[in-house]
């Protein structure tokens, strides 16, 4: 009789243990799973920010001197970004070898073997807003990318 009296006073003395124990870790968990939400969409629209301007560069290799093609190709390459914004395409030719470089191919650069190729360059942006506010992260983030692409010959 002594030995279940025991055991049954240790038994009632644990009661609410674990409840007392889900109060404590269970906002910790809330803000660690916060954190992976707002981290997780941050990371997504960096893919989709990176995914348009692959999009627009891609477009621009085929067709280099059509700039509304290559906005139009980068927006499709990201429909789910609201706030896309293109930058206006840019279009240069260079030497092979990366020594020379013209902006917009109006004056070629010499070439010391007269290897010439055309490149075009896309940048895409847009803003991310956090879901909640953390200490010493910016309310808003500027999240952006730029790709450029060997190009097809001039047209």
């Amino acid at each position: 009789m002594k030995i279940e009296a025991h055991i049954s006073r240790f038994l009632r003395a644990e009661r609410g243990a674990s409840l007392v124990e889900l109060a404590i870790v269970l906002p910790l968990l809330l803000l660690l799973l916060m954190g992976a939400v707002d981290f997780g969409r941050a990371f997504y629209l960096s893919m989709e920010v990176s995914g348009a301007a692959e999009s627009g560069a891609e477009y621009g290799s085929l067709n280099p001197t059509d700039f509304t093609g290559m906005v139009g190709a980068a927006q499709a390459g990201a429909p789910n970004v609201a706030n896309l914004a293109v930058a206006t395409p840019g279009y240069g030719c260079e030497c092979a070898d990366g020594t020379a470089f013209s902006s917009n191919c109006s004056t070629v650069p010499s070439c010391p073997t007269n290897n010439l190729v055309y490149r075009v360059t896309v940048k895409t942006s847009a803003n991310y807003t956090p879901l909640f506010p953390w200490p010493k992260i910016p309310s808003s983030m500027l999240l952006s990318d730029s790709v450029t692409m060997r190009a097809g010959s001039n047209q």
